[in-house]
């Protein structure tokens, strides 16, 4: 369970992290709490699963990345783990996963997330993983974002 305190600073960081040197000391500063605190309190939470993660959810458009691609791909169920790493690790993918298939309609298990300035770019990044992947490529395609989805985490009121 979470205390007010917690509630405070989760209510404090839930729009984002202030865009500072020392964003957890802004946040120590606005809640009258010291800096050790704060990093303190984040560290109970994350362990104990009030909360996930603290992550960067970037804006690709604002960021120029005005194309931005789904690659599904029908690969070997036994080799997922060993492709999500290889795959993931690639700079120009921001995350993959596997999915299951939903046969005969969809056959693909594997995604992963391609970011690129037009389509020119993710196709060609999309034809990079392909190369990577060789014969384990059973066939994909790439599904384009068409709208800005919001992107939020964790929200509380009051």
């Amino acid at each position: 369970m979470i205390d007010a305190t917690d509630r405070a600073i989760i209510r404090a960081t839930q729009e984002g992290l202030p865009l500072t040197a020392q964003p957890y000391l802004a946040i120590a500063e606005q809640l009258g709490l010291s800096e050790t605190e704060v990093l303190a309190r984040f560290e109970r939470m994350l362990e104990s699963g009030v909360i996930r993660r603290i992550g960067v959810v970037p804006n690709h458009y604002a960021l120029g990345y005005k194309a931005n691609g789904m690659t599904v791909w029908d690969v070997p169920d036994e080799r997922v783990d060993e492709l999500g790493t290889l795959i993931g690790g690639l700079d120009f993918v921001s995350h993959c996963y596997q999915r299951p298939r939903f046969l005969p309609e969809w056959p693909y298990n594997f995604f992963a997330m391609v970011h690129g300035r037009d389509r020119d770019e993710v196709a060609d990044k999309t034809r990079r993983i392909a190369e990577l992947l060789g014969a384990a490529d059973r066939g994909h395609e790439i599904l384009y974002s068409t709208r800005i989805l919001k992107k939020t985490g964790l929200r509380i009121s009051g």
